[in-house]
């Protein structure tokens, strides 16, 4: 296994188990979270993050039993059930056969998992699941309701010029990121060469129409684009740092908490391009200072930038940009 690959898995170790912990604080308090809407979200979220990782990974025990746990969660999310002693216990178990995974892998040498624990701990953790599942369903049975909840959502409908048009669902933003990750991965993978530079910059400039208006996620992605495109980068360096950036910022993203989205000083420098050193120093010559009219749009904006400043100098402007609005926003 080679050292990019490595770093990977030991981010996504390091993030599980604070997944992991999550899960643990809500269900060992599951009374009281239950009428806390925004808790049992982040439980739900916690178990998607880990089946997002595990997935890209090829974690398929670890995708497996996060993703029932999570199914679980999305019912809790979607339609609170009264909390009992039994539904505590079995939630906990689903827990415990996830956890016990989690730490295999973290355990091991060889960053990877022996498929004879994989299949004890699926073997013994399937019963309960089944359980869950049907223990849940038996509450939202006997659970009176305000309204009809077996009805499936109905798809957004729109006026548009007279007539209605159906609107496509909203877009899930974990999925597209672990997808857009899992491609970059299997590039990262090859021979470096401007080609392949050219994929990944595509990839991960695809992922700005997740959310057009979110300024953070916006400034992450360019940075994201400029550090790949950098010739000074070796993919073992760039890889890992794309690859976590992009996933913790994606998990925020889909939580609609932009603002929490930082661009990190190790990305920031990973986007300038250091320029070869010369035997000979050449006297710095200041430039007379130069005005250029920046039309209101931002398409003629960017064009004008683009049009009057280098790579590098264009580089250094969104990270300070990004500053900026930072600092604005704090203040």
């Amino acid at each position: 296994m080679d050292d990019n690959k490595q770093q990977i898995i030991h981010y996504f170790i390091e993030e599980a188990q604070e997944h992991l912990e999550t899960v643990e604080q809500g269900l060992l308090d599951l009374a009281e979270v239950i009428s806390d809407a925004e808790r049992v979200n982040e439980m739900f979220r916690a178990a998607h993050s880990i089946k997002g990782g595990a997935a890209m990974l090829g974690f398929e025990g670890i995708q497996a039993t996060a993703h029932k746990l999570e199914d679980c969660f999305k019912i809790l999310r979607d339609h609170p059930v009264p909390i009992d002693q039994q539904l505590e216990t079995l939630f906990l178990k689903g827990y415990d056969a996830l956890k016990a995974l989690v730490e295999e892998l973290a355990n091991s040498p060889t960053l990877s998992l022996r498929a004879e624990v994989v299949d004890s701990v699926l073997a013994g953790s399937a019963a309960n699941f089944v359980a869950l599942q049907e223990y849940l369903e038996e509450l939202l049975n006997n659970h009176t309701h305000t309204h009809d909840t077996t009805k499936e959502a109905a798809p957004i409908a729109a006026t548009i010029g007279g007539g209605t048009a159906v609107m496509a669902p909203p877009i899930n933003v974990v999925t597209v990121v672990t997808a857009a990750l899992q491609q970059m991965l299997v590039l990262f993978k090859q021979a470096d060469s401007p080609a392949n530079r050219q994929q990944l910059v595509g990839i991960a400039q695809s992922l700005s129409i997740l959310k057009a208006d979110a300024t953070n996620w916006q400034a992450l992605v360019t940075a994201t684009g400029l550090a790949i495109s950098n010739p000074h980068n070796t993919y073992n360096a760039v890889a890992p740092l794309v690859i976590r950036e992009l996933k913790q910022a994606g998990d925020l993203l889909a939580a609609n908490n932009d603002a929490a989205i930082l661009v990190s000083a190790s990305l920031q420098q990973a986007t300038i391009t250091a320029a070869p050193v010369s035997a000979t120093v050449a006297p710095v010559v200041t430039p007379a200072a130069t005005q250029i009219t920046i039309p209101v749009d931002a398409r003629g904006a960017a064009q004008a930038i683009l049009q009057s400043f280098n790579r590098q100098q264009v580089t250094e402007l969104v990270v300070l940009l990004h500053r900026v609005i930072s600092n604005s926003k704090q203040n």
